[in-house]
Order: structure tokens, then sequence, then C-alpha cells
């Protein structure tokens, strides 16, 4: 999918062991891996990349943050610990987010640098644990009000794709025009079973 979007190069620059990089790698179309890394020599990897065009980079953790920044796109994955990493990037993309409590999202919208992007991924409908706050569930509105957009966005999608119906409503605030909610679950497809988690889970097996 990133190919048809014209990445042209993907590297998986880690500070993880070689075998363990490789494992993850397998089958994915990589086209170089870089392993047991200091977050300076991430960083070497991004200017070195550089040199063939505009470099996006994905972490999670503090390690990244150096290497977020030197790119030309930051993008940071995962809510816990990824404060710097939220600082250094242009896009903070968290997953999980139903099990987000209050108190760190908090920090995370503390973490994000001015202008920043936030996107929040989850499923509202998951229980959080009894102390956290149903965040995700607050913000995403039940029913058909969950896809419902104000006019001026509905119409500016009815003129970017054509002629698709979009629910639109004069009372719609204007959070729910930031608010995708997707009805297919994929998970369950043998292909995304088989992706990369699954086979590194059978590699730890075998060699431990």
């Amino acid at each position: 999918a990133l190919r048809k979007l014209g990445i042209q190069r993907i590297i998986l620059a880690t500070g993880d062991r070689r075998e363990v990089a490789e494992a993850v790698a397998a089958g994915l179309g990589i086209d170089a891996v870089r392993s047991e890394l200091t977050p300076d020599q991430k960083v070497l990897v991004v200017l070195t990349e550089r040199k063939n065009g505009p470099v996006m980079m994905v972490g999670d953790g503090v390690n990244d943050a150096p290497a977020l920044a030197a790119a030309d796109i930051g993008v940071a994955m995962g809510a816990r610990g990824t404060a710097a990493s939220a600082e250094a990037a242009d896009v903070v993309v968290v997953d999980e987010v139903s099990m987000v409590g209050l108190v760190l999202m908090a920090q995370l919208f503390q973490a994000l640098a001015p202008g920043t992007r936030l996107i929040l991924l989850g499923d509202k409908d998951q229980l959080p644990s009894v102390d956290a706050g149903a965040v995700l569930a607050n913000l995403v509105p039940d029913g058909a009000a969950a896809n419902s957009f104000s006019p001026a966005l509905a119409g500016q999608l009815a003129a970017a794709w054509g002629a698709v119906d979009w629910p639109s409503s004069e009372s719609t605030s204007r959070l729910q025009d930031h608010v995708v909610v997707l009805r297919t679950n994929h998970r369950s497809q043998p292909e995304i079973r088989e992706a990369a988690a699954g086979r590194l889970k059978k590699w730890i097996w075998v060699h431990h």
C-alpha cells in the first residue's frame, strides 16, 4: 500500500537485536534493515536517506525523538512514554485510545508541539479500566450523528469525491467534523493474522 502512494524506499531502523529486526522485516518488502542503533545512529540513517529525497520517520519512544526531529515528516505512535517523541513529531498517532485515561491524555496534549496533528484510533465501545475515564467514548457521538458532518464540510467532501451521500446537520459540532467511524473490521482476515506480529511470535517461540 505504501508503494502505491509513491513511497520508493522503506527502511527499518531499530535499536533491537539484528535477529529480532530481521524476523519482523521478513516478507514485508522492506528495502533495508538497520538494527542495534543508538539514537544518534538513527539520526544518521535519516540524514543519509535525505540524499535520495524527503524522509518520513515513524517512531514510538524517546530514543526516536532526535530522528523524528531530523526527518522531513516525523510521526510518533503510541501513548505511554512518548512525550519526547510527541514534542518532536509533526503527526502523533495513538492506537487503542479507549484504554487511555484522562491523566495520560492530558499529558499527551501538553507534550504536543503547536501545529502537531493528533490522530486517535480505537474502539469507542470498548470499556476502559475503572479509573481510566472513557475519553474516546466521550469524544465520539453515538448513533447516526457519529457520521454527520457540518454542511460546509459535507459540501467540500462532495466536491472532492463526487456523487456520494455525505450526511450533514446544522447541529453538528466542530469536533464531529474530525471524527470518522469505521464500520468494517479487518482483524479477522487470515492475511492480517499472518502479518509480522504473528511471525515474530513464532520466531520467539522457536528460539526461546
